[in-house]
């Protein structure tokens, strides 16, 4: 009977041991792998001019008898909303590994054109507000841009709008000053503080938002004048009730325009803002604005919670002209320093001294420099580098002349990167016949990218480094190391709970044969894919040996 027990225990024992290690395969094999989060200290950003991109409809290409002939581009050339829509669902950005779109003000434009010695100009580019509570019939409608979010959304692309709180758009005989209790227009900037540099109009004929006044005003006539031909005067005004009633702020200029930018959050569920001349204007108000647009964010994810992507906070971006990370934290206006990151209200601000440290600094040098800084001054925040753009006239390479260099350190470098428009097809930065920063502003150069060998040569590099940093967060957001100085390698981690990324990386290599060192990375055995020349190898003895005719190498795990 003893042993009868007995060995009813070991068969029972030895039962529940078989259905433990059943349970622990299941549970293996049913485990789903942990999603790549989004990070955007870590995103590939693609920046474009909506007027300049793509055409998505020709019918709406001139409003409000913007018939003038404008000096060489600096009028409206068609794209529009619905043509960026196009080449997201064509996949376009998708195969550049851009998770990020941000695009300039969609806003209501003045209607008329300012002469300043360069021939007529419109607002093609977004920055002249004439109504912030109306999208411009040039870019398109409200329907398009829900559309954009939509479509853009369901394939992880975030779209970021452009705010401009300094400002309105300049004065012509179609479009009238602003009330003096509004916009000061009397004194222009010298920038030599902090005083001549906020309280002052950016240039001439551009109206200065009384950002610093805490007084009630009523609204321009121009604008209830406006509203009531477009028949929807009450509604605004009701909007404008509720929203001060809510918030308790006085009726003073810039809580009206941070109430009409926070209303595309709401409506439309955009992801972000990068915001304009953010150093024209009291830093408290940014502090004000970031309080509204995480309210508004909020507010559209409780009432849309089928339409939330995840749970990152709105982001804000800033453009404080001439701040380089090298600062840290801080700007220095000469008689006063201004952190913009604290008070809490930018997550980012715009790296402006990027293009000089990619002139000036070796691959090891420039990605050692910016993990150093984003690791120590700026931990918790981040930065956008770029190479060129809509206002830079000193750009990285205005002839195009080193477009593969120029995707190896925006792309590969920490920090967020943000892709001009253009930059992946070498678009011209030197257009005969214009002046000022219309150079940089030509249209897209779609043709080249159809027709011409080189381009999508170059096209492909970018595609290639695109989609390896949008797939791995440690590109950007992760801790550099090199590995060999000679040939250069190098590897990125990040780690945040459960999600863990590396990945190795390698530059300026011979071609053929290319034994690496990955046993700081990479465990025995691990089946490895470079992504570039889509060669495998496994791990044996801490290297792995790739076979390709290219000069990079992107390592992931298979």
């Amino acid at each position: 009977m003893k042993k009868l027990i007995l060995l009813t225990l070991i068969l029972i024992t030895l039962s529940c041991k078989n259905k433990d290690t059943e349970n622990k395969i299941a549970a293996v094999e049913t485990a789903q792998p942990i999603e790549t989060p989004f990070i955007w200290e870590g995103a590939n950003l693609y920046f474009l001019l909506t007027d300049r991109f793509n055409s998505g409809k020709s019918e709406n290409d001139v409003n409000y008898n913007r018939t003038k002939e404008p000096g060489k581009l600096r009028g409206f050339q068609g794209g529009d909303i619905k043509g960026i829509t196009q080449k997201v669902k064509e996949g376009y950005f998708t195969d550049l590994g851009i998770n990020a779109i941000w695009m300039t003000p969609i806003v209501e434009q003045i209607h008329g054109a300012t002469d300043e010695g360069t021939g007529l100009s419109y607002g093609f580019h977004g920055y002249w507000t004439k109504d912030w509570t109306n999208i411009d019939p040039n870019f398109g409608t409200k329907e398009d841009l829900h559309e954009l979010v939509k479509e853009a959304h369901a394939k992880g692309i975030r779209i970021v709008l452009d705010a401009v709180i300094n400002h309105t758009g300049p004065v012509t005989e179609k479009d009238p000053v602003w009330p003096e209790e509004w916009v000061r227009t009397d004194q222009q900037c010298t920038y030599d503080n902090y005083e001549n540099t906020v309280s002052c109009t950016l240039v001439a004929n551009l109206p200065d938002i009384r950002t610093e006044s805490n007084d009630d005003v009523d609204l321009p006539p121009q604008l209830v004048e406006k509203w009531k031909a477009e028949g929807r005067y009450e509604t605004e005004v009701k909007e404008l009730d509720e929203f001060f009633k809510r918030t308790g702020h006085p009726r003073a200029p810039r809580f009206y325009i941070m109430k009409w930018l926070t209303d595309y959050i709401t409506e439309f569920g955009v992801d972000g803002y990068r915001v304009d001349t953010v150093k024209h204007t009291e830093e408290n108000v940014w502090v004000e604005f970031k309080v509204e647009c995480d309210y508004a964010f909020a507010e559209f994810k409780k009432n849309n919670p089928e339409l939330v992507l995840d749970d990152n906070n709105f982001y804000l971006l800033g453009e404080v002209y001439n701040y380089g990370v090298s600062t840290g934290q801080e700007f220095d206006f000469g008689d006063r320093k201004v952190n913009y990151f604290d008070p809490p209200s930018f997550q980012s601000l715009i790296n402006f001294e990027f293009k000089y440290n990619s002139k000036d600094k070796s691959y090891e040098d420039l990605f050692t420099h910016y993990n150093a800084i984003l690791h120590d001054e700026l931990k918790g925040f981040g930065t956008v580098n770029y190479l060129s753009s809509h206002d830079d006239g000193q750009p990285f390479d205005a002839q195009r002349k080193k477009p593969f260099e120029t995707a190896n350190k925006l792309l590969l470098s920490p920090g967020t990167s943000q892709v001009y428009y253009g930059d992946e097809s070498a678009r011209s930065l030197v257009i005969e016949g214009t002046e000022g920063d219309a150079t940089l502003r030509s249209f897209m150069n779609w043709d080249s990218i159809a027709k011409r060998k080189r381009t999508k040569e170059v096209l492909t590099h970018w595609q290639k480094l695109g989609q390896f940093r949008a797939k791995h967060p440690s590109i950007g957001a992760g801790t550099h190391q090199m590995i060999t100085e000679e040939p250069y390698y190098f590897y990125r981690s990040y780690e945040n709970e459960d999600f863990k990324d590396k990945v190795v990386i390698g530059l300026d290599l011979e071609k053929g044969k290319k034994v690496i060192d990955v046993s700081n990375v990479f465990q025995e055995r691990v089946m490895l894919r470079d992504t570039y020349s889509g060669e495998t190898a496994t791990v044996e003895n801490g290297t792995v040996t790739i076979n390709s005719n290219f000069e990079v190498v992107l390592l992931e795990k298979e």
